[in-house]
């Protein structure tokens, strides 16, 4: 299996005030770990991908715990979400290889946590975006805590790159008020209500 090779890394983080209504007194913060890697499948159809999965998981791992620590610490994230962006030399499939290492390694760092964490992917060229949606880490149907947080970095991914991404909150939607369940009403029996 193929090592991994690292070409980036940021680290982002938003603190977010308002969105037009009234001044929170302590800002919601909203994260994301991003890493531009080599995508040892670019180019090519590989049929045997899955042991790159054990390559990437010390990856997510590092960027999860750099990622809480830039929140303020495990124990103050709330939200959390995934992504993987492929260069267009890759496939689709190879964004799904992120799945495992990125989600488990954000659930290890937080502890504790039930929800699946979401996860969106797809192929894009140099400079693209991608939406990365956000659940509560407990239970998905806490809709305070439905957000996404759109990332990309100028110069990736290269076509035979992928850009993974993480992405944590602290809370709520600043002003969230659409009702539904709310965080303090959890069960946490299924990780959705």
């Amino acid at each position: 299996m193929p090592g991994l090779e690292t070409r980036k890394r940021a680290l982002i983080v938003e603190e977010i005030y308002h969105e037009g209504g009234p001044v929170a007194d302590t800002p919601l913060l909203r994260g994301a770990a991003l890493a531009v890697i080599t995508n040892p499948f670019a180019g090519r159809f590989e049929p045997d991908i899955q042991g790159f999965m054990d390559v990437l998981r010390p990856l997510g791992l590092d960027m999860a715990q750099k990622l809480a620590v830039a929140l303020g610490g495990a124990d103050q994230i709330e939200g959390y979400g995934k992504a993987s962006l492929v260069g267009s030399a890759g496939e689709l499939e190879h964004g799904a290889l992120w799945h495992a290492p990125g989600g488990y390694a954000m659930r290890d760092v937080i502890g504790g946590t039930k929800a699946i964490v979401p996860s969106a992917k797809k192929v894009g060229g140099t400079g693209a975006r991608i939406d990365v949606p956000i659940t509560h880490i407990n239970a998905s149907y806490v809709r305070s805590h439905f957000d996404s947080m759109e990332v990309g970095l100028n110069d990736a991914p290269r076509a035979g790159e992928m850009l993974l991404a993480l992405v944590m909150t602290t809370g709520p939607r600043v002003h969230s008020r659409s009702g539904g369940l709310e965080a303090a009403d959890i069960k946490g029996e299924d990780g959705l209500r």
